[in-house]
């Protein structure tokens, strides 16, 4: 018996994308520089764990009011896409 959950997929999708752009945009950058940063050929491991740590924040709150109290994880996505900010622009 093989189980499987396809009803979120093109969700996720559009969820990845958004957390792709965000980062890029934190950065002022684009969603195919973050490859490229670090000198590398893939993003950075820090910065795809900000991409996660965005993708689950948005699955988790689907919408655009909550009750309940949020606060910013500490060391969270601000503090992993800092890591790699340029600040000499």
């Amino acid at each position: 018996l093989e189980l499987s959950f396809t009803e979120d997929d093109s969700y996720l999708e559009s969820l990845i994308e958004a957390g792709e752009e965000n980062v890029a945009k934190d950065l002022c950058v684009t969603v195919k520089e973050l490859e490229t940063i670090g000198g590398g050929s893939r993003i950075p491991a820090p910065l795809r764990h900000a991409i996660l740590l965005t993708i689950g924040a948005f699955y988790s709150n689907r919408e655009s009011v909550t009750n309940a109290r949020l606060q910013e994880l500490p060391r969270g996505v601000k503090y992993l896409t800092e890591l790699y900010r340029n600040y000499s622009l």
